[in-house]
């Protein structure tokens, strides 16, 4: 409990408590053991689904090897982060965002990246339709001005990021890459091939 907590329950100021606690010398919580606990006390934004049919294990799978691939895998960032131009990629991340993570779609955002050469708007349309998330949780576009006529073609579409701002979920996703990596990649990566 909080200092503050302690002090609400006995019904005393918060010097009492402090003064007790340095009479009998017990040590304060560090501001990360505080932080830790204020996480691990924060609700979950989803809801796991636990048993899979096979269809829903590949799908698992495919969106761990996703994320492993094209995701931000730093635990300082705030959420979920993935990015890719290739549609098919993109709509397997989702689904398997929404049928397995179970996410809350209204946390879902979008960041969409392109060429000034294209048409931000309507490539926000396309990947609203696409990924059927509302244009309302499109963030503003990222439109790089270096355009050069032998990028013609590349990124089609531009490229989009998919957001899903909770680190927890984030924090199980880079679990499971861990579980992967351990299972099936030993000596500097090389994949055990007697345990396939």
């Amino acid at each position: 409990m909080s200092m503050q907590s302690v002090a609400s329950r006995l019904g005393i100021s918060i010097d009492a408590v402090s003064y007790f606690m340095r009479r009998h010398r017990l040590e304060r919580r560090s501001v990360l053991e505080n932080e830790v606990i204020k996480f691990d006390k924060k609700p979950l934004s989803y809801r796991l689904k636990n048993k899979l049919s096979t269809f829903e294990n590949k799908l698992k799978l495919a969106g761990i090897m996703l994320y492993w691939g094209e995701g931000y895998k730093t635990i300082k960032s705030k959420g979920i982060d993935f990015a890719n131009s290739d549609v098919s990629m993109i709509v397997a991340f989702i689904n398997f965002l929404r049928q397995i993570c179970g996410v809350d779609e209204r946390r879902l955002r979008v960041l969409l990246y392109c060429y000034s050469n294209q048409n931000p708007e309507s490539l926000i349309d396309f990947w609203s339709k696409l990924t059927k998330i509302p244009k309302s949780q499109f963030t503003k576009p990222y439109v790089r001005h270096d355009f050069h006529p032998d990028k013609e073609g590349k990124m089609k579409y531009g490229m989009v990021h998919i957001r899903y701002s909770d680190k927890k979920l984030l924090t199980l996703l880079l679990e499971w890459i861990d579980e992967f990596k351990r299972e099936y990649c030993v000596d500097g990566g090389v994949v055990n091939r007697t345990t396939l």
